[in-house]
Formats: structure tokens, C-alpha cells, sequence
């Protein structure tokens, strides 16, 4: 069934989840989720729309019934993890393709499709402000490359400013057309914000001063793999870097005092983990000490 023009944001969306059907079917499953939930609130009473809604709602029906065993559809907590760490696997794998100089199509698809799954994060709840800066710093980066290897210009590694045209406008769909997607317009001037650093100030057209870690987005048991291809990508060559030093006081691992901590402490502590493995897979050794260092002190003294 043909997607009304009134429904043309979710396009790529129920792209993402067609693509997913066999490959994951919880991620097309949420994508389609988020597509039934954003179309409702683009036009649900043209008999087009209505139409074509019914026929989505049943399809979620199916697979809800489908997928009844898999803790990632009963339990919303496990889904929005495995779509969250869906999202940042493909997005570590493009940011590390970028900072190595390795463009190509692949990485492009990446990239935006991570920003197309932080989106579908929306249906468990509000994005945190990481997810909303990676979003747009993916869906740009897609966009950027995207111009440069159409105009047989080299991209720049790494980030830079954000400026210019959305990749949505650009890629179209099967038919020719192309979309606007709402949340894919954002200003030039915004901060990127990593686990590891605060909020990096930035303004177009030169934001050479975002610094993003390469193992801060990625879960630790993330394999290195090329979502959309059978290849291995090559491993990226470390570069020689200086070991920081450890915090002495971190040295001694007892708790201070009368150390009381709460649920998000523990939370907290399991996330700088979960990046310091993730950071160790590409050998990168100073953000995996900075974050065990802040699991340290956190549980130690209660604060970050």
C-alpha cells in the first residue's frame, strides 16, 4: 500500500524497518511503532491516512503476537536498551569510518539511520539531551559527506561545522520524491555533548573544537561490523598516545564515610563501565581510564 504524501515524514522510518525485518525484528518493530504513533499525529482522519494506519496497527498486532516471547517487545525497559544500543553500534561504527578517512556509502547509511533510531527512542519517552545531540550530529554528517562524494570533494574527517541541507531532502524515496522530516532540521549553532566531556560549544560553519571519544557510544559487547554490507571494515590503526595519570586518591577503592548510594548513582557507574569496554575494543586506553576512573570515584564518594 502506498504511503499518503500527508505521511511522507515517516518514510524512511518504515524503510528502516522493512530493511530490519528479517535482520532484527524488534528494531522494525519499534520503527514501525514510532511510525503508527508520528502518523496518528500528522493526519489521521483523511480516509487515506485512517487507511493506511489500520493496516500498520494490524501489521504491530501481528508481530507483537509474533515476538510475544522476546523480553525486548514485553518489557519496554529492554527495548528501548536494545534500540538505544542498536542506534549507537551503527553510530560508533560510521564515526570511526569518518575519523579514519573512510567514506562511502555505507558509513553515510549509518550514520543517518542511527539518527532515524534515536528518533524511534521517542516512543518510550523524552530523548535525553546526548541522544538529541547525536542525532543531530549523525543526520548532519550524513548530509555533509553525502554532498561531498555527489561534488567529487574530499570530506573532512572528524567533526566540523553543522551547516547546510538535510540529508531527508536528498536521498527522496523509490519513487523519486523527497521528504522533510521535522526533526531533522536544527539550527547551525548547537552543542555536541559526550559522556566523557561537557557541553562543547559550537558555531557554524567552524566547529573544529567538538571532541567526540571513539569507544563513548557503543555498548561493550559491540562487535565491529558493517551493518549494510558481509565485508569486515579494517580496523583503524591506534595512534600513539600518552596514558593519563591516575587519580591517586582513586587508588584507595574503600567507600568515604557514610557513603549512601542511589539507584542512579548505580546506573551512572554501570554506564562509565559499559564506555570504558567499549573504548578498550578500539584500544582506545585514555577514554577507558577516564571512565573507570569516574565509576571510581562515583562509587567511592557519591559524587561524579
Amino acid at each position: 500500500m502506498a504511503l499518503p504524501q500527508q505521511l511522507k515524514a515517516i518514510q524512511h522510518h518504515l524503510r528502516t524497518g522493512q530493511e530490519h525485518e528479517q535482520r532484527d525484528p524488534v528494531v522494525a518493530y519499534y520503527c514501525r511503532l514510532y511510525s503508527m504513533q508520528t502518523g496518528m499525529k500528522l493526519d489521521s482522519k483523511s480516509p487515506e491516512c485512517r487507511k493506511f494506519l489500520v493496516k500498520l496497527m494490524d501489521q504491530l498486532e501481528m508481530m507483537k503476537k509474533e515476538l510475544s516471547d522476546n523480553e525486548s517487545i514485553t518489557q519496554e525497559i529492554v527495548g528501548h536498551a536494545h534500540i538505544e544500543n542498536y542506534a549507537l553500534k551503527m553510530f560508533l561504527y560510521a564515526d570511526n569510518e569518518d575519523r579514519s578517512g573512510r567514506f562511502h556509502k555505507n558509513m553515510i547509511k549509518s550514520f543517518y539511520t542511527a539518527s532515524l533510531l534515536i528518533d524511534v527512542l521517542s516512543v518510550f519517552g523524552e530523548l535525553s539531551e546526548e541522544n538529541v545531540q547525536h542525532r543531530k550530529y549523525a543526520r548532519w554528517k550524513a548530509t555533509h559527506i553525502h554532498n561531498c562524494l555527489k561534488n567529487g570533494e574530499t570530506p573532512q574527517p572528524g567533526p566540523i561545522g553543522m551547516d547546510g541541507e538535510t540529508y531527508d531532502d536528498m536521498i527522496g524515496t523509490d519513487d523519486g520524491s523527497s521528504a522533510q522530516d521535522p526533526s531533522s532540521h536544527y539550527q547551525p549553532k548547537s552543542s555536541f555533548h559526550t559522556p566523557d566531556q561537557g557541553p562543547a560549544t559550537t558555531a557554524a560553519p567552524n566547529c573544529n573544537n567538538i571532541q567526540i571519544s571513539p569507544g563513548a557510544h557503543a555498548p561493550a559487547n559491540t562487535p565491529a561490523e558493517i551493518p549494510f554490507s558481509a565485508a569486515e571494515p579494517e580496523k583503524p590503526v591506534p595512534v600513539p598516545r600518552s596514558i593519563p595519570v591516575v587519580d591517586p586518591s582513586l587508588l584507595n577503592t574503600n567507600q568515604e564515610g557514610d557513603v549512601r548510594l542511589t539507584p542512579e548513582d548505580f546506573t551512572r557507574a554501570q554506564k562509565y563501565c559499559k564506555y570504558a569496554g567499549s573504548a578498550l575494543q578500539y584500544e582506545d586506553v585514555t577514554t577507558a581510564i577516564q571512565n573507570l576512573q569516574k565509576a571510581l570515584k562515583l562509587l567511592t564518594t557519591g559524587k561524579e
